[in-house]
């Protein structure tokens, strides 16, 4: 084929050269090139060039004929149809010149992360938790489910017990390696039921849940099946969730009541205190497989032994969360569950004091009384407790992993405490300072649910004034005051609380005493007063009621007050 007659506008020719191998070589005509219009010509190169030092043709031939190719000419210039290889890469010479890392490197290596403190291996989040170590030192702390735990907890809770993974019961771990953690464990089931005056052939103890409200749910878990029907206080007049809670609207919150029929009885709402009569009425007609006593919100003593009646009439078995309660109950500045109930769980700090987690009591041996009637699954009729297996089962591995070791070694310190007359001396003070704090209010002309308290919290009324716990919490945590908005009894749900809890725990275990207290007494009222003049000015929805909050100057002047108020008092724990 000659591509020199090609008719085109292109001012281009090619032309076809045989070559012996049936090469092909082109050729740029230039005779193509307009002559109204000459160019320059310009050499083009449509492939990579051929290197200098590269074998040439000679009439269509190799000089090297062990290597025959193609040749492409443009504008007389030989150029290569393949891509000319790489030459083979070096060998990296710092790959080279680098040996492998020595033992000594290596282990350095590992000491260069696992030893560096917290402050050089993450500076930011070092900052972030200093902050709140200096909010916790300035402020007032008034939630009556925290208070702060000892050094000696801390320092257990940040060993290398987290590093054990230990699954199972001491003695029947799925791992091995768990001696010491055994040994850890076992002392703390011992401590814990000397703590609460326990006969170890009477009660047993699982200290390995996360939280009491897993602790609960263990207690469903193991001795009812799904649907069965539980019975505890009403969230809105002082119950705690993990007992079964539905909105107003039927939606269910808590996984009690997702998996178990829940059904709750309330308090008289005249008097603030549970109506037991409506109580028995309702347990009777509703026959829940478990009474549950006990709540997060309710100032006042419960009667265990009311409570034991009824179980024993509907044929349940009665459980108790004492949560709030149950350093009270273990220094003895309460009734006791542990008379009358089946089942006790609770939470591990509060006014416990110790680290976060959950607990579970649980009656072992031969019954100490007849029930009104056998439970089916739930109760072994032979007249021998059964919780003991189906609880631990429940724990693990029905709903758990791994005990947290730390948290049981620290649980283990706490429990040791409890049980001197130093703790029984704090108990007794965080009583006395929570009835100072009561009284300060009361003669403030604050409403109090119940009027007052027997235990370490109190609930103060806050509709009276017009406010909202929503709002009065916020002011307070603006002022470096702690507390926690709740419902009062009477109101339908939670969603709009109209009151405040506030607890003494906390700021006794700073060296708070009643005189403290009524101090605390002032701020808590100049803190309403703030509130209601911002609502005044400014409404009580939420995003219209901060902005009056915004460099509000009775607000920064309280939380002046508070902060030189709080800094007096060291916190267990910290450094100087």
């Amino acid at each position: 084929m000659d591509l020199s007659q090609a008719q085109s506008g292109l001012p281009l020719g090619f032309a076809k050269n045989s070559i012996a191998d049936d090469s092909i070589s082109l050729q740029i005509d230039t005779s193509f090139r307009c002559s109204s219009n000459p160019v320059r010509p310009v050499p083009l190169q449509f492939f990579e060039e051929k290197d200098e030092g590269a074998p040439r043709l000679e009439n269509g031939k190799h000089k090297d004929h062990n290597n025959e190719d193609e040749e492409i000419r443009i504008l007389g210039r030989s150029m290569c149809v393949k891509r000319q290889r790489d030459p083979k890469p070096v060998s990296n010479p710092c790959k080279m010149l680098c040996s492998e890392p020595s033992f000594d490197q290596r282990r350095a290596a590992v000491r260069s992360w696992g030893n560096q403190p917290l402050e050089e291996a993450d500076p930011e989040l070092n900052e972030i938790m200093n902050k709140e170590k200096q909010r916790q030192f300035l402020g007032i702390e008034l939630i009556a489910s925290e208070n702060f735990v000892c050094r000696a907890a801390m320092e257990a809770l940040g060993s290398h017990l987290t590093n054990k993974y230990s699954e199972g019961m001491p003695g029947a771990r799925y791992y091995t390696g768990n001696h010491f953690i055994d040994q850890i464990e076992t002392l703390c089931h011992e401590r814990a039921l000397t703590a609460f005056n326990l006969d170890s052939e009477k009660w047993g103890v699982n200290v390995q849940p996360y939280s009491c409200t897993s602790a609960n749910f263990a207690v469903y878990t193991g001795l009812l099946l799904p649907g069965d029907r539980i019975m505890g206080l009403d969230p809105p007049s002082g119950g705690h969730m993990s007992h079964g809670w539905y909105m107003p609207g039927g939606k269910k919150v808590s996984a009690a009541s997702i998996f178990f029929e829940s059904f709750p009885y309330k308090l008289n709402p005249q008097t603030g205190y549970i109506d037991y009569d409506k109580l028995e009425e309702k347990a009777l007609d509703y026959r829940p497989k478990i009474l549950i006593c006990g709540g997060s919100s309710y100032p006042r003593e419960w009667d265990y032994a009311r409570f034991r009646q009824i179980a024993d009439r509907c044929g349940a078995v009665l459980m108790c969360d004492m949560a709030q309660i149950s350093g009270l109950v273990a220094a003895k500045e309460c009734s006791s569950p542990f008379d009358y109930c089946d089942i006790v769980t609770s939470t591990t700090h509060k006014s416990l004091r110790g680290p976060r987690g959950g607990i579970i009591f649980y009656r072992r041996g031969a019954k100490s009384r007849k029930q009104g009637m056998c439970l089916g699954n739930s109760v072994d009729c032979s007249g021998q407790y059964d919780f003991e297996e189906k609880i631990n089962f429940a724990v693990f591995p029905s709903l758990q992993g791994g005990p947290h070791n730390n948290h049981i070694a620290a649980l283990a310190i706490t429990l040791k405490q409890v049980a001197t007359p130093e703790y029984k001396a704090y108990m007794q003070q965080v009583k006395k300072n929570a009835q100072a704090l009561a009284s300060a209010l009361l003669r403030r002309k604050c409403k109090l649910v119940t009027g007052g308290t027997d235990n370490h919290l109190l609930l103060w009324d806050l509709t009276t004034l017009g406010l909202t716990g929503k709002c009065y919490e916020k002011v307070c945590e603006m002022c470096h005051i702690t507390l926690n908005k709740t419902a009062i009894f009477g109101e339908n749900g939670a969603i709009s609380p109209g009151g405040v809890r506030i607890g003494t725990p906390a700021m006794t275990s700073r060296g708070c005493l009643e005189s403290d207290f009524e101090t605390m007494a002032d701020f808590l009222y100049r803190a309403a007063q703030i509130t209601s003049a911002v609502q005044r000015d400014h409404g009580k929805l939420q995003k219209e009621f901060l902005k009056g909050l915004q460099n509000n100057k009775d607000i920064i002047d309280l939380r002046n007050r508070v902060e030189a108020f709080g800094s007096q008092f060291a916190m267990p724990g910290f450094d100087d």
